[in-house]
Parts: C-alpha cells; structure tokens; sequence
C-alpha cells in the first residue's frame, strides 16, 4: 500500500536552542558540587552527548502563555509541535509519527516522567503533560536517547517535575485571554530537613478558535522526596487530570482560507467530544549509591488513563492501564588507563489485561440505523509489553576525544482480538530485535565540540492499530462494516548516520546536526475513507516500502548588543530541514511523506533590561505540506508574526506580561492528517491555527 524512496546521503545540522550564553561547557563536564542545581548536571549530561540535544528552561518559557505542548517546544531545533483545537499536539522529531492526528495517542517517540515511562505499549497519551507542572524538559534526538531505553526513531523527551528544591514556597498564576482562555495555578514546594515536596493545581477553560472546539481541564501535580542519608534518597510522583475537548474536526484549505473558525459540519452536528475522564499515573524512583563511582537507579510507575470518544457515528470507551519498571546501574571507572562510564538498564512496560474498547451506537446512520443508540458493536482488545536492556559505555581514548558504543536486545509483544459480537480469531506478534551505536565526541577547544554517531532504532507498532489496519470486517449486526479481526504489522527499523557539533563563536552559541535514516517497514497510518454523514472515518495502518529521513537541525543564540545597564539585546533561531521521502515505491516513486513541512524557522528578537523589563518580536515560517500520499495537493506555506511585553522582577517574586499571537491574522493550517490519493481535490484534511490572539497573565511567589 504505502511504500519506498531513494538513498540520498545527506546528514542533519542541530542549534539546540540554548537559553544562557554562559551555559555553554563543551569539554566533558562533571558536576560533582554538591550546589549543583540539577538543571546545572542535566545540561553536562546533554552536552555530553554525541548528537543532537535540547535543553529548555521553563522559566523562560512561562514568560509568556503556556496552553499547550506547542508552547513549550517554540525555537526548539528538530522539534516540530503543533496543536489542534486543544492541547493534543501533534509531537515530531526526525519525522517520529509525522502522519499521525494530533489527538488521542502520539507514536515514534519515547516520553517520560522524570526518567520514568509515559509512553506505553499503546503509545504516548497527552492529558498529564501540564507545561506548568514541568521545571525543565530534556530531548534527546533519535538515537541520543539510547541510555534511556529510547530505541524509537524519534528518541526520547524527559519532562522533569518541579520538586521542593526548585519551588517557590507558595506561588499563584493566572492566564487569560482571547475565545475565552483562562488558565490558574496554585503551587507549594519546601525543602523540610531531608524531605521535600512538591504539589500544584491547576484549571483551565477555553471557548476554543474553531466553533465546536471548547475546552476544560482540570488536575494535579505531587511528589515527595526524603534522603535517609547521603547514599539514599527515594521520590514519590502522583499526576492526575481530567479533560474534557469538543472536536470541530478538520477543514479543507479554501475553508482555512474563507471561514476558519468554522466546525466540520458533521463534527458540529454530532456534538463531537472526546473525553478523558481521569488519567492517573503514580511512581517511585529510589538512588542508592554503591560507593564513590557506581549508583543503582530503580523506578516504578503505574499509569491509567481511560478515554471516551464521542466523535462519530459510535462511542468508544477505551481502558489503558501499564504497568512499568526500571532498573539502572551507572558506573564510573577507568578502562586500560582511559576514563569511562559504563550504564546498564533494563526497562519493561507491561499492559495489563483490562486494556482494550467497548464500542457502541451514539448516531444511527447507515448500517446502524436500525438500532438504538446504546447498542452494542464489538469488544476488543488492546495487550502488549515492551522490553529493553541496554548496555552503554563512554571512553575517553585520549585526552578530550570519546568513544560512545551501545548494545539493546530488545523483546516485543502484541495482542489483540474482537471478542465480541463474536469471538474472533486472536493476533498474537512477539519480536525479538536489537539495536547497536557508535559515536564519537571530540572537544576540539572548550567553545567547540564535534560528533558523530551511527545507530539503529526499532519501534514496534500499537496494538491498536492492528485493529484498525484490518480488511476483514463484519458484514452483519450491528458491527456490520466494522474490523472483525486485527492485521499483522512488522516493527519498524532504521539505520541513522548523525554528525554535527557545537560551540560558542563571535557570532554566537550554536548547534548544529545532520542525519540521514534509511527507514525500513515504516508505520505510516493514512484516511483511506472520509467520514460521511452515514459512516466514521477509515484510518489504516500499514509497512511501507523503504523510506528515507533525512535533514538539518540549526539553531543559534547571538547576543547583538550589550548596553550593561541599559539592557541586552539578543536573536534567537531555530531552523529545521526535513526530508522525508520514499525510495522507489511502486506507486509513489520518491513522493514526499506527507503531514510535516520541510523547511520550518523560527525566530525571536528580544530586548532585556536589567530592572527586570523585557520585550521581543517573533517570527515562524513554514514552507507548504503535503496532504497526501500522492502529492497531488499542499496545505499552504505561510509566515506569522508576534510580540511579548514583560516585566519578571529580579527578586523572582512576580511577574506579569502581555503575549500578542499572529499580529497579521493569518490563516493556515496548523495541523495535516494525510489522505491517500486526494486526486488534486481540496479534502478536509487540516486544522486552522487560532487567528489574531491576545493573551495576558500575572504570577507571585513567595520564597
């Protein structure tokens, strides 16, 4: 069905947008102070990283609106976020689940919670990733995630949680602004003796851009820490959220064009809804250093979180709950005279055997007509596990220059089966598979380091996307039409080659990688059939014929001026490239893979003073996206413009400021889902971005 492009050997630059200037320490940093912050030890460990890195401060993220994840990954280079209607956004990293809709479960990615799993055999869900709950967050492009366990094309993102160290006593946020968005916080955090802790709270509520695009949510954040002496520590974690969003659904580009807050007419007359009624996710991580080079890591997370989809002609009520565990040894010593730090991990993600759908008449229509809503359709299953252990080592082989070598055995499983209305034959896929990496890192001053590194990734698919990838339906009954049985899918594989470097020149800190993934049995999901007002939408899933990513991540912080006590002025950038394409398919030939665009810049301007004002002028272009597989029609380029005034007082007691979004009123799509073959025709396949936007918001601590 979808399948293959050609081998272009190209490479991938990477500016990791970089917050401090005097952050910047290429040469192998350990941070063994015991004031070091921990944002301080991250930021040594991502530079000693042979690959592209981002590090972003949530400090200077929250001066200005946080709503969504697309807020926190802004000038973040090889990140492309963007949401859609409400806070599912649709997460890419090196072309990482590029085709997939922004809502529900996201794919291609490895994401956690302090160093602890989120992502699950069913993929990663978006409720609990609150942006005011995080402190920091850490990405690790593609296969630089590989001492997390991250083994999938995209790599890994760690959102880190505020604890009693880095906490206010008390603070208070309060957000509010255009279609009716409001957003509160209320927050502690204390250092008591040897324990800490840490909670928030926090609502929001949106009329929504689109018609039929409302939103609420509402949740909170802990967790507990204590150090029984200096060789014992152990951290308790609880998240919980409830969201409720109206989904309008997708337009086509003369609709973004002419009438952009318009809702998808069978979307509004469905009163479309989705759900997530309380997602709850509760761990324990415990550190036990051994002796003075070697600590033991061992985490636990249990994580439930439900949905019910109220989207199309049927209810969908779906039980996600899974159960992982992580163990990880790190140790410090010396390897034939030579520096080194070796990590061994074993990671597993279990699902449990509740997980599965109930699916139900909501609107007779079409085959169902003849029954009332309430009705039941099928029963079936979503199971599965996913299993890594890893072993990596960093050696120093002479002063300054590091050898980077890894080896994962990586086991699988996937399970599913219609039980209902009759007992279907049942899908069961186990996998073994491993991955291997080599890099090297030199640091040729310390203002410049230079890497490179080749690897491989493997990322099964979900589970339930052999559902709904399947050709064998009902042809009877009130599941008349619907999957009967699931299909098989093979895991996705990819070879990458990255080389890039970064530093601090005249012209500014900088980041900059290349990388070139030749993709095999990718996972590309495409709407083979639009909804109509008598049926729901088909979305397939199938291997596609050898693909290749390829592209460049750039970014660069330049200080331009520097008055002293008349304030600073600095230009930050972030640039990607994205080459996504097939290689020879039988159909497609080398056709772009649709959904992402492939240039996509970034920019902010930004005057600071030192009494604690501040003010900046962005900018974001992205060049036009394909829509289908076909290319036969693009989603248009555009560019927007925007503007921040703040004051964030130098005691970090408070701070208020006024966000301007796309001054121009631009219309374009924000988000792709890819179609097939649209033939040349305008299809709803995208979601318009919000138009012209007035945000406001003021904070207080006490510390």
């Amino acid at each position: 069905m979808l399948l293959r492009p050609p081998p272009l050997l190209f490479a991938a630059l990477t500016f990791s947008s970089l917050a401090h200037a005097e952050d910047l320490q290429l040469a192998p940093v350990e941070v063994t102070s015991s004031e070091a912050s921990a944002g301080e030890v991250a930021q040594a460990q991502l530079k000693s990283v042979p690959g592209g890195t981002n590090y972003i401060d949530m400090g200077s993220v929250q001066q200005g609106r946080v709503s969504t994840n697309e807020d926190v990954f802004k000038y973040q280079a090889g990140v492309y976020a963007k949401a859609a209607n409400n806070e599912g956004v649709k997460l890419s990293i090196r072309g990482s689940g590029l085709n997939r809709s922004p809502g529900s479960h996201a794919s291609g990615l490895y994401e956690m919670f302090d160093g602890l799993p989120l992502t699950g055999p069913g993929g990663t869900p978006y409720e609990l990733k609150d942006p005011l709950w995080q402190s920091r967050v850490e990405v690790l492009r593609g296969a630089n995630g590989f001492d997390q366990g991250a083994l999938a094309l995209g790599g890994a993102v760690n959102y880190v949680t505020h604890t009693g160290y880095d906490a206010p006593t008390l603070q208070v946020r309060y957000e509010a602004g255009s279609k009716g968005y409001a957003q509160r916080e209320i927050s502690s955090g204390q250092v008591l003796g040897d324990a800490d802790y840490y909670i928030s709270l926090t609502d929001s509520e949106s009329d929504g851009y689109q018609r039929q695009s409302a939103a609420t949510g509402k949740g909170v954040a802990a967790n507990f820490g204590y150090r029984f002496n200096p060789d014992l520590e152990t951290r308790f974690y609880l998240r919980y959220r409830e969201t409720t969003n109206d989904t309008p659904g997708k337009l086509t580009r003369a609709q973004i064009s002419h009438d952009p807050r318009a809702a998808n007419s069978l979307n509004a007359a469905r009163d479309s809804q989705r759900l997530q009624p309380g997602s709850t996710w509760i761990a324990n991580k415990t550190t036990l250093r051994l002796d003075d080079s070697s600590r033991l890591e061992v985490g636990l997370a249990y994580h439930d979180y439900p949905m019910d989809l109220r989207e199309g002609t049927n209810r969908l009520k779906v039980a996600y709950t899974d159960i992982s565990s992580t163990l990880k040894y790190i140790r410090q010593d010396t390897l034939f005279g030579h520096d080194s730090q070796t990590t061994i991990g074993l990671r597993t993600t279990q699902a449990m055997p509740n997980n599965g759908a109930s699916e139900y008449v909501r609107t007779p229509a079409g085959n169902t007509v003849s029954y009332a809503p309430g009705t039941k359709t099928r029963d079936y299953s979503y199971l599965g596990s996913d299993t890594v252990l890893h072993i990596g080592n960093d050696l120093e082989l002479v002063p300054d220059l590091w050898l980077t070598t890894g080896l994962a055995a990586i086991y699988t499983r996937r399970e599913t089966e219609v039980s209902y209305p009759d007992g279907q034959a049942p899908l069961s896929q186990h996998d073994w598979d491993y991955a291997p990496r080599v890099g090297l890192r030199y640091d040729v001053t310390p203002q410049l380091q230079v890497y490179g590194n080749l690897s491989r990734s493997v990322e099964p698919p979900h589970a339930w996307s052999m559902i709904w990838g399947s050709n064998k339906y009902f042809t009877s009954g009130p599941a008349r039409g619907l999957a009967r049985e699931g299909v098989s899918l093979k895991n996705q594989t990819a070879t990458t080659l990255e080389i890039g470097g970064r530093g601090e020149q005249w012209f500014g800190q900088w980041d900059l990688a290349l990388y070139r993934s030749e993709v095999r049995h990718e996972l590309l999901s495409v709407e083979t059939q639009a909804q109509t007002a008598t049926s729901n939408a088909i979305v397939a899933e199938a291997n596609a014929s050898p693909t290749v990513h390829q592209g460049v991540e750039l970014s660069l912080l330049s200080p331009l001026w520097d008055g002293g006590g008349n304030g600073q002025l600095a230009l930050r950038q972030a640039y990607t490239f994205s080459d996504f394409h097939y290689r020879d398919d039988d159909r497609f030939g080398d056709n772009t893979l649709p959904g992402i665009p492939k240039h996509y810049y970034q920019a902010q301007l930004r005057y600071s003073h030192p009494t604690g004002f501040y003010t900046s002028f962005n900018t974001e272009y992205s060049s036009k996206v394909a829509v289908d597989y076909a290319n036969s029609y693009y989603a248009a380029s555009y560019s927007i413009f925007g503007a921040t005034l703040g004051y964030d007082a130098p005691g970090q007691d408070w701070q208020a400021w006024v966000d301007l979004r796309n001054l121009a009123n631009r219309r374009y799509a924000n988000t792709v889902t890819p179609g097939y073959d649209d033939k040349g025709l305008d299809v709803a396949r995208s979601t318009p971005a919000d138009g012209r936007g007035i945000y406001t918001g003021v904070s207080w601590s006490w510390r």
